[in-house]
């Protein structure tokens, strides 16, 4: 009973949030209190939440310090260049854009923490997507997908989860998983190649001005020009163009301070390079500290959430050492804060009805009771499949801790190291960074102003596509 109940809160909940019935908070919430009611275990509802939070509490303080943080050093500029760079180099081309997103989100990653990765490139990304009229769902699910297959780096968690749970050495499962891995990222590039061609299909070719070379435009002077051809161009930068610029123009009309107003966000001020919160002259200052973060974090000198807390207060102090700019800069991000520690202390309902009602554990032992004895010989190709929808629904805590081991005797059974189950445990990661259980997700579609229905509908099928490219590339290495 625990285990049909238990799949159907989930399908329960995504049902919900992508048909958009319910606002992903609302359903996080109240979906697993009824359900924790329909078990019979109602009178325990208050100690399963206060354990899920507990246990997420840390998570929700790191996010909350870190986007104070990052969006700080997007005030004072810090990430301009990068998406001057990237807007210069792509050519405002949105197949260049999607495969920049990929690539970014890729290299980020190598810090091995999925909230530091999708707000940095939530970040440098998001002013190209809005300005050109690109889809944000684009940005978010190819991102997701990218550091998915990064996430299993060894200290990005999953590897290091695998190597505790069945006693063996983090670098023999993740060194020759390399090759796959290699292949994953590939596989990554690829789709961004196919949903940036798609995006250039429907927006045409968008390219810059030709007074942005010579300096005399900002990055906002975008002219659309159709894919089949034309000359629908604007001849210069203070409007005196052709009759038919309003019609080539990629974003709105410029308001009264020179900011476009788009999509009715209140404008859009990550490339106004006149913003009054800018500090050129503490730019380097900005960028030590960050990589000074991020090298911190990797050594694990402190808590995450200590170093971010840390981070945000020193950055506010010397960035904006006046109280009131201080308050103001706290204030700009407050939504953002709200939106994702609202998120995460929700999904602490979900992730502490499912753990304390023993429905994940029951779900996870009918998975691995449901495997026929003829498959034993084959264990590590049924933990490579069984992985990739056993991540998205579950924690990894509670897969590589409470399934695997079950799956590894199993196979021990049948002559399988343990070391290709652990290996084939990896291949569900890039579906797993776009499940509901996981806390950095809601940073990736709370920056991105996505809906996070919209997202799982996007993303869910070509993370899982990407994860069997990773399988597969695992059996024909004889990885797996």
């Amino acid at each position: 009973m625990l285990t049909i109940l238990g799949f159907a809160m989930i399908a329960t909940f995504l049902v919900l949030i992508m048909l958009k019935k319910m606002s992903p908070i609302a359903a996080l919430v109240l979906i697993p209190a009824l359900f924790c009611v329909a078990v019979g275990q109602g009178a325990k509802l208050g100690d399963y939440v206060i354990d899920g939070v507990g246990n997420l509490a840390p998570t929700a303080a790191m996010l909350m310090f870190a986007i104070v943080y990052f969006g700080v050093m997007i005030d004072v500029g810090l990430f301009d260049p990068i998406v001057r760079g990237i807007l210069r180099f792509c050519k405002a081309d949105p197949m260049r854009i999607v495969v920049g997103t990929a690539v970014l989100a890729a290299i980020v990653s190598l810090d091995g923490d999925g909230s530091t990765t999708f707000m940095i490139t939530v970040s440098a990304m998001y002013p190209l997507y809005k300005r050109l009229k690109m889809s944000l769902v684009v940005m978010t699910g190819v991102a997701a997908t990218a550091n998915g297959v990064m996430n299993t780096l060894p200290w990005g968690g999953p590897t290091a989860r695998a190597a505790t749970a069945l006693k063996l050495d983090a670098g023999d499962i993740f060194v020759p998983m390399i090759p796959a891995l290699g292949i994953g990222l590939v596989a990554v590039l690829l789709l961004a190649v196919v949903l940036g061609r798609r995006e250039r299909k429907r927006l045409g070719v968008l390219t810059l001005d030709e007074a942005l070379a010579t300096g005399t435009a900002t990055e906002s002077e975008t002219v659309l020009v159709p894919a089949g051809g034309g000359d629908r161009t604007r001849k210069n930068s203070g409007g005196a163009g052709t009759g038919t610029d309003a019609d080539t123009h990629s974003g709105a009309e410029e308001n009264a301070d020179g900011d476009a107003d788009e999509d009715g966000d209140g404008g859009f001020k990550g490339l106004d390079p006149n913003r009054a919160t800018l500090r050129p002259r503490l730019y380097w200052f900005n960028a030590g500290l960050t990589i000074a973060l991020l090298t911190a974090m990797i050594m694990e000198l402190m808590p995450i959430p200590v170093l971010f807390l840390l981070g945000a207060a020193l950055a506010l102090t010397v960035n904006f050492p006046h109280m009131p700019d201080q308050r103001a800069r706290i204030a700009a991000h407050a939504d953002n804060v709200l939106n994702v520690s609202g998120m995460v202390f929700a999904a602490a309902v979900f992730t502490g009805v499912l753990s304390g009602t023993g429905m994940v554990q029951h779900m996870a032992d009918w998975l691995v009771g449901a495997i026929p004895d003829g498959m034993g010989p084959h264990m590590a190709i049924v933990t490579g499949i069984l992985s990739i929808p056993l991540t998205y629904f579950m924690s990894n805590d509670g897969f590589y801790f409470g399934v695997v081991p079950v799956l590894a005797e199993a196979g021990a059974a049948h002559g399988v190291s343990p070391l290709e189950i652990a290996r084939a445990s990896l291949v569900g990661q890039p579906l797993h960074m776009s499940s509901p259980l996981v806390p950095a997700v809601y940073v990736l579609v709370g920056m991105a102003k996505v809906e996070f229905g919209d997202h799982t509908r996007f993303t869910v099928k070509w993370a899982a596509l990407t994860s069997l490219v990773v399988l597969c590339a695992g059996l024909l290495f004889g990885i797996i």
